[in-house]
């Protein structure tokens, strides 16, 4: 997901305009958040204001969310298709979830300080032997927010099919899948999907300010599917598995009817 620049090419006047009237919105927001955050923290167990600042990005950043479906009652596991960067505030602002994300994320301070501020826990995935903290800090997430969000492809795809479902990034709460709802959840971006997924040499700045700059709004539907139970919800293994085949199933009935 790499390329040599940082900055999308060949943008009209007017994506510049809206880029940075959308980055000095989003930079209050964040300001008057952080303002708030921390006597919240001190004050009550549950803090609103990191799932606030990302609802409010995706009205700046003129994403439009339709929900199909229902959450699941109960503490619960999002297992969701990943395209754009466009998923995580997308998933926040209706669930209010914790992420599980890989530890790159955190490769400068100020992304490491959001991360944990949004309860996002980062998976070393070359450290077996963090395993066990990963799982504390997955209960502590859990018992802040009451959703979990992962995406088990594992990276951003094309948004026309699914990459393998990873089990290996269920591992850290697999010891307390008894007492989770599993529910699958199709990321549908519609006929715009492959403008807007960030994949091949695509830079993820460049991804980011090329959305901001588009004069339309992305349309984004989120598809609820039925939570996973019986055997489909035994492992880790049968989890990933049964949730790939919902979503695809989804996927391809939604194209059927197109």
């Amino acid at each position: 997901m790499q390329s040599s620049t940082a900055l999308p090419r060949g943008l009209p006047l007017g994506g510049w305009l809206r880029i940075a009237l959308r980055l000095v919105l989003m930079t209050g927001l964040l300001l008057v958040c952080i303002v708030f955050y921390y006597p919240w923290q001190i004050a009550a167990q549950h803090n609103p204001w990191p799932r606030r600042f990302l609802s409010g990005v995706t009205r700046i950043g003129g994403i439009r969310v339709k929900v199909d479906g229902k959450l699941a009652d109960g503490k619960l596991c999002l297992l969701a298709n990943h395209v754009s960067w466009i998923d995580i505030p997308a998933l926040a602002r209706i669930s209010g979830a914790a992420f599980v994300g890989h530890d790159g994320l955190s490769s400068s301070a100020v992304m490491h300080r959001l991360c944990r501020m949004a309860n996002t826990v980062l998976i070393a995935r070359h450290d077996r032997g963090s395993v066990n903290r990963q799982i504390d800090q997955i209960r502590a997430a859990m018992a802040e927010t009451h959703v979990l969000a992962i995406f088990p492809e594992g990276t951003t795809s094309t948004g026309e099919g699914l990459l393998p479902f990873k089990s290996s990034l269920l591992s850290a709460f697999e010891a307390d899948i008894a007492e989770l709802a599993v529910q699958p959840v199709w990321l549908d971006y519609g006929p715009e999907t492959t403008d807007l997924a960030w994949v091949g040499n695509d830079h993820g700045m460049a991804n980011f300010l090329r959305i901001l700059a588009r004069p339309r709004p992305v349309e984004l539907t989120v598809h609820l599917l039925a939570p996973l139970h019986g055997e489909a919800q035994a492992n880790r293994k049968a989890i990933a598995a049964a949730a790939q085949a919902a979503i695809a199933a989804r996927m391809a009935a939604s194209h059927n009817c197109a």
